[in-house]
């Protein structure tokens, strides 16, 4: 997250949200700035009430959105306790006053920190729109090898809730996409090891 040069205001109250619970939301704009103390949070894009796609996850201590406070924009992404948080919730104004009390060249240089931050969340965002069966095919096809009898095969060496946040996506979305595959015959068989009788079908879907 963007690093301040200032700390929050210890008699600001600290407060503790229990993992699962949603700290931001994504597309609002809050009236308050969020500094992690402590614990972790992650980062990504809900859908249904379920963290659909993680852009990753942040350890306390740290500042929450600052820059898009600092920008005037509203939450770039979905913020969600991972473990117990402890938080200092600072008002907007508050924070903004405190930026203002810093030398010019010094907010200039945050509020570009700022503007590139949000620029690279976004470029992440964007990535993570990619459809989840193209970015499925692109991982079945970087991790085949050729098999004896012909064509390509996957021997799945990690647990599907690992694969699925290589791929920044829920578990159930990668077991709904694999049936998808299956049903399209792109893969064949079950448990660890997949064949793929028709490569060239999954690098179409890839988008290679």
């Amino acid at each position: 997250m963007l690093a301040m040069p200032t700390c929050p205001d210890h008699r600001v109250p600290l407060e503790q949200a229990p993992a699962g619970e949603v700290l931001r939301e994504r597309h609002r704009q809050p009236m308050s700035v969020l500094y992690l103390q402590g614990g972790r949070v992650l980062l990504g894009l809900r859908e249904d009430g379920v963290m659909r796609h993680q852009l990753g996850s942040v350890q306390g201590p740290c500042w929450l959105d600052a820059a898009t406070a600092l920008l005037d924009r509203p939450s770039l992404v979905d913020m969600v306790a991972e473990t117990r948080v402890q938080l200092r919730r600072i008002a907007l104004d508050d924070f903004r006053q405190s930026v203002q009390a810093l030398p010019e060249a010094g907010q200039e240089l945050l509020r570009d920190m700022a503007a590139g931050y949000c620029q690279q969340t976004e470029l992440a965002i964007s990535r993570l729109a990619q459809d989840a069966e193209a970015r499925c095919a692109q991982w079945l096809l970087r991790h085949a090898h050729n098999c004896e009898e012909g064509g390509l095969r996957v021997t799945l060496h990690l647990r599907k809730r690992m694969i699925a946040a290589q791929l920044g996506i829920a578990p159930e979305t990668l077991s709904r996409v694999l049936r998808q595959l299956r049903e399209h015959g792109l893969i064949v068989g079950t448990g660890n090891v997949l064949r793929l009788p028709q490569p060239r079908a999954l690098q179409m879907l890839a988008g290679a």
